[in-house]
């Protein structure tokens, strides 16, 4: 995945903060979505939420359930804002996704919503596993010791 500062086509359109400090992201990679006219227009707009929804294997294919995409208020016709979308991967990823969410407490989670180099719309999916209240409370501290520990290297340097 491209970052932004090496291209200019890069945008990002929805984040999922929330996933890296609900799940443990064990692997990621990148599918296609399959979208009608007025959703690219309303994604442009940067009018998109990927916080609720999540991915899922059915019937041999992989289904975005529950993201959440703006109505385009200039549209002719226009979309169903909450209609499960299709993500585009191969047969080789979609049997390995199939495999790992069969797997104990094994979730396919959406990271990031963004256009590409090519303007094409891209979702970064993460393989994850559910973190127990003890294991965010422990992942917080230890983000909370680097920030300390940034600020003393800062202060005594």
């Amino acid at each position: 995945m491209a970052k932004p500062k090496d291209n200019p086509n890069y945008k990002v359109i929805a984040d999922n903060r929330r996933a890296r400090f609900d799940y443990a992201i064990e692997d990621d990679l990148e599918a296609g979505i399959v979208l009608q006219g007025s959703e690219v227009k309303s994604l442009r707009e940067n009018s998109a939420n990927i916080t609720e929804c999540y991915a899922a294997v059915e019937e041999g294919e992989l289904w975005l359930v529950n993201s959440y995409i703006a109505p385009y208020n200039r549209a002719m016709f226009p979309h169903e804002e909450r209609r499960r979308r299709k993500l585009l991967v191969s047969r080789k990823e979609l049997s390995r996704l199939w495999n790992e969410t069969q797997r104990k407490g094994m979730t396919i989670v959406p990271l990031v919503l963004y256009f590409n180099d090519k303007g094409m719309v891209k979702m970064k999916l993460g393989i994850a596993k559910g973190k127990k209240n003890h294991d965010k409370r422990e992942s917080e501290a230890k983000r909370d010791w680097s920030r300390q520990k940034q600020r003393l290297l800062k202060t005594a340097g």
